[in-house]
């Protein structure tokens, strides 16, 4: 007799499709439907969606939805209720192997699916990363805190501040290197203001997430999870980085450097690219293959410059063509400090711009420009647009990204009230945010097709 624990999370024409065909959840059955014939176990309906689908995991291990109205027989062939908790192992100590923390700020790099929400509930103890994760153990002994539990959206100043502060305490404990488990679509944003935050450090810190949970079975999270561990404990590069992907398969993993590293794509695994230059290094299951010689070196001191200030009146403007001045004229109304422009080309905005921009900077607003085009240079001489710009006092920084212009602005206002000292800080490459040249190879757009990428990708240089 089925009750409704059986249904658990379903209603309406689903549910009635359920007890009409004597089917329950985490039942193996097989679905015959108009659309074709599937097999998989039934699981739970999150109660906050429709009740227009069954949703089943196929036995490929993918999650498909299948529409109630469509189904013409379920046939059962077996029933076990399962546990989606992650097992939970004690962590082995072993003396000869260092010291790592992971600090938690929300990523889902280890996690469960709680089916009653359809929500990812992150795994996060060093148990249950074990148990999720026991390559662990072979590369270090691993200890976390978590810090915080928010989407990567939420990140903000209150919590770049935290997380640094958090950083220099694990490395003056003496720790070989710290992971920050973070979500992927500002972590761009958080790696940056961890590298002004966080000067001089002797130590690898590794920022890294998934792109896809671990409850997929192409999810990334274990992965990248294990490069970074390597990463942090036995990398010689001593800086703040992004762990991730390097191609969309399972080949290696790069290691970007935070003030040139962005998202560029919303699905792919290898999401993260080294923009306007190339990345630190590879990781591979049994080396680094170092790309480059310009780093910072690891050290065995516990000593570092903790810089954790922010200034929250700061803004970036994606110019657009018809910009209103209004929108500048709303940045000066609400005393904001700082003003990034990401203009066109080489760095030009209309001319219905400048009187705000004007007002802007008489009234002791920082008003600095970058590029869009994110790859390249910001060069205001060139067109009479940018000549007029540099006459209102607006200040070009050179190949900075966007982003990273936005994040340092904050870190340098809250740092220094003196305005010449802000603009000093602004023009000088503090963590390698604004670099002398582009590297040849720092410019690649991968468009398919093409003879040149064809040779490209044939001599496996990805």
């Amino acid at each position: 007799m089925l009750n409704e624990e059986d249904f658990k999370g379903y209603r309406g024409i689903a549910k009635s499709v359920l007890k009409q065909m004597n089917a329950r959840v985490w039942s193996d059955v097989e679905i015959s439907s108009t659309r074709g014939i599937f097999r998989g176990i039934i699981l739970p309906r999150a109660e906050t969606l429709d009740d227009k689908f069954i949703v089943m995991k196929l036995r490929n291990g993918y999650n498909v939805g299948i529409k109630a109205d469509s189904i013409t027989k379920i046939k059962e062939f077996d029933y076990k209720k399962a546990n989606y908790q992650i097992p939970e192992k004690e962590f082995p100590y072993d003396p000869k192997k260092p010291k790592v923390t992971l600090l938690g700020t929300g990523g889902t790099i280890a996690s469960r699916l709680d089916y009653r929400t359809g929500a990812v509930i992150p795994a996060f103890s060093p148990g249950e990363l074990y148990g999720s994760c026991p390559e662990l153990a072979d590369i270090c002994n691993l200890d976390t805190k978590k810090l915080f539990g928010v989407f990567s959206e939420n990140m903000g100043p209150e919590q770049y501040k935290e997380l640094s502060k958090a950083i220099d305490d694990e490395i003056k404990k003496g720790v070989q290197g710290v992971i920050i488990g973070h979500g992927t679509d500002t972590m761009h944003h958080t790696a940056a203001a961890l590298s002004f935050m966080i000067q001089n450090s002797p130590v690898p810190i590794v920022l890294v997430g998934s792109q896809r949970s671990s409850d997929r079975p192409s999810s990334d999270a274990a992965y990248n999870l294990i490069h970074a561990a390597k990463t942090a404990a036995y990398c010689d590069i001593a800086e703040v980085m992004v762990c991730m992907f390097g191609p969309t398969s399972d080949i290696y993993g790069l290691l970007h450097r935070g003030t040139r590293v962005r998202k560029m794509h919303s699905s792919y695994r290898s999401t993260f690219r080294t923009i306007g230059d190339i990345p630190l290094a590879k990781v591979e299951d049994d080396r680094f293959i170092y790309l480059r010689q310009d780093y910072k070196r690891r050290r065995t001191d516990t000593n570092l410059n903790l810089l954790p200030f922010f200034e929250e009146k700061v803004a970036i403007i994606y110019y657009y063509p018809n910009m209103q001045p209004d929108i500048i004229y709303s940045l000066i109304d609400n005393d904001y400090k700082g003003i990034i422009i990401a203009g066109t080309g080489l760095g030009h905005v209309n001319k219905p711009l400048y009187n705000p921009l004007r007002k802007a900077v008489e009234n002791g607003i920082q008003v600095y420009m970058t590029v869009q085009t994110l790859w390249g240079y910001v060069h205001m001489y060139v067109y009479e647009t940018g000549r007029d710009l540099l006459n209102l006092g607006i200040v070009p920084l050179e190949n900075m990204l966007p982003e990273v212009a936005y994040i340092k602005l904050g870190w340098a206002l809250g740092y220094k009230s003196n305005p010449e000292e802000v603009k000093e800080l602004m023009l000088s490459s503090i963590s390698g945010e604004i670099t002398p040249r582009e590297q040849l190879n720092g410019y690649i757009i991968l468009q398919g097709g093409l003879p040149e990428v064809e040779k490209f990708l044939n001599h496996n240089i990805l």
